[in-house]
């Protein structure tokens, strides 16, 4: 029987325990870069749906009154070549009304119900947008600020099919981090700017203030339901590594204590990295943090 001396079986256990803690810390840290890939597919894949960003086609900008629209080009409002009957109808904008006419023979559903004509947009139907088809289109009305518009869908649009993947930076830990929630000492908005040149005063979540490297930095957050913080924040790689206005990120409000995990690796590109006819909100400038955020989607294709 071999007998080691104290201090090499100390020196035995010592390798054991790091062995086993090194073992430890990498099969967390597998766990952790898998949770982080699921959640990027599941995003990838709702960008690839029918109501994906990626179908997104076209933002038109209705006049007050009659709007004629199909693929003709004396029409107001003009569809894809190719993709559209020459003449679909007119779309009849008043005040903030917007009914629908389809001219006969032109085949529109919605809901896979044959459409003729009707109201498709009021103060009573805006947040739950009735969507009409038409062949491989479809379309619904928006409101941004004083304006209302149609947003066009392509379900065969070139974004859609030539779509891959979106690149990332590699998944590290160090940019999950807990931060400490200030709650709104009461209900107020801050306005938030967006591409188009609208302001929208939008409902203030709190403000979330973490440390990294030993400095500190603070994030302003609006509320989207009960218990989502959206957050739209720059850095110093937009323009560069990064998609140029900057990046989402959510975060879920804590139900107790002041706790918040802001995870950056999954900080994601804005719809307007995809497509021209998007309208998102920009990075309030105390948002916009003095460092290189490393984490998260990188810029796509030729967007900036």
């Amino acid at each position: 029987m071999i007998r080691l001396n104290p201090k090499t079986t100390a020196a035995i256990l010592m390798l054991a325990m790091l062995i086993a803690f090194t073992a430890q810390a990498q099969t967390s840290a597998s766990i952790y870069e898998k949770e982080i890939d699921t959640w990027h597919e599941k995003r990838e894949a709702n960008l690839k749906k029918e109501n994906g960003w990626l179908t997104v086609s076209g933002l038109f900008w209705l006049e007050e009154g009659e709007n004629t629209i199909g693929s003709n080009k004396e029409n107001k409002i003009v569809f894809p070549a190719g993709k559209a009957d020459a003449d679909i109808g007119k779309i009849i904008l008043n005040n903030d009304e917007v009914s629908m006419t389809i001219n006969a023979g032109v085949m529109v559903k919605r809901n896979d119900t044959l459409f003729s004509k009707g109201v498709i947009f009021n103060k009573n139907t805006a947040e739950q947008s009735i969507i009409l088809a038409h062949k491989n289109l479809r379309w619904f009305i928006i409101k941004r600020g004083a304006r209302i518009g149609v947003r066009l869908r392509d379900l065969e649009s070139d974004a859609r099919k030539n779509f891959t993947h979106i690149e990332r930076f590699p998944v590290n830990e160090k940019w999950k981090i807990i931060a400490t929630f200030v709650p709104p000492t009461d209900k107020k908005t801050i306005p938030i700017h967006d591409v188009i040149g609208n302001t929208t005063e939008t409902e203030f979540g709190g403000t979330l203030q973490f440390e990294l490297n030993g400095k500190s930095y603070s994030l302003d957050a609006t509320l989207e339901g009960a218990d989502d913080l959206f957050i739209v924040f720059g850095d110093y790689t937009n323009g560069i590594k990064t998609y140029g206005a900057g990046r989402f990120l959510y975060a879920k409000k804590p139900k107790e204590g002041n706790m918040v995990i802001l995870d950056f690796n999954k900080s994601y590109n804005p719809p307007c990295a995809f497509t021209d006819f998007a309208t998102c909100p920009l990075p309030p400038d105390q948002n916009k943090l003095p460092i290189e955020v490393t984490a998260g989607e990188l810029k796509y294709g030729n967007h900036e």
